[in-house]
């Protein structure tokens, strides 16, 4: 079984090694990161500029989802705004490269303070709700999801456990990303030319010993 597992592993391209990121992109990196959580602390759970672009896809969720019952219609807003960044990151993933993992990864955690947000409004409903279908059939989303599941009391209390969940995820992120190991960056074209001819005669080395 270990060894299926290994295999499997190996298949997916899990034992190759992350694409380094150079130096002073990394530093690049860590600064917009920083800089996005302590401006993301100032706002105590209030609208990020970032927001804007999840509250599209929230509503092209709605949209995406009707197809499939009302249902699934009033949970695809938070379905697609989380599925969005948590594919694209599956795929920077399965490619390593490392600053396009870490960018989605970290905006998919975002993501769960955004909907906290929307969350813990659920009985007050004093948020304006954005629709693109007629206003006056607009719903709050949480207001509908935590009736139907009787928890609409503890709508607080999930919010703030979906909001913790958001910070540790986008802090873990980028201490991982800190931890990772700066390359050299981008080699020029003649070092580049000086890499290929090398493998090439290291190729040539091995062919040889193989004829032999």
């Amino acid at each position: 079984m270990r060894d299926f597992l290994s295999s499997l592993l190996e298949q997916l391209g899990f034992d190759e090694p992350w694409k380094p990121v150079s130096q002073p992109a990394l530093w690049a990196w860590m600064v917009f990161y920083v800089a996005f959580l302590a401006y993301a602390f100032s706002a105590h759970g209030g609208f990020l500029f970032i927001d804007s672009a999840n509250l599209i896809v929230h509503e092209g969720g709605h949209n995406l989802f009707s197809w499939f019952g009302p249902t699934l219609c009033l949970w695809g807003g938070t379905l697609l705004q989380w599925l969005v960044p948590l594919l694209l990151a599956v795929y920077f993933f399965s490619q390593r490269e490392t600053a396009g993992f870490v960018f989605c990864l970290f905006f998919f955690f975002e993501n769960w303070l955004y909907t906290a947000t929307y969350m813990a409004d659920a009985r007050a409903m004093v948020l304006p709700l954005v629709t693109t279908g007629d206003p006056e059939f607009a719903k709050h989303d949480f207001n509908t999801i935590f009736s139907s599941l009787g928890v609409l009391d503890y709508d607080t209390t999930i919010a703030a456990v979906v909001r913790a969940v958001g910070w540790i995820g986008m802090i873990g992120v980028v201490i991982w990303f800190a931890r990772q190991k700066a390359g050299r960056g981008a080699s020029s074209p003649l070092q580049a030319s000086v890499d290929e001819e090398s493998r090439f005669q290291q190729f040539l080395s091995k062919e040889s010993k193989f004829d032999g």
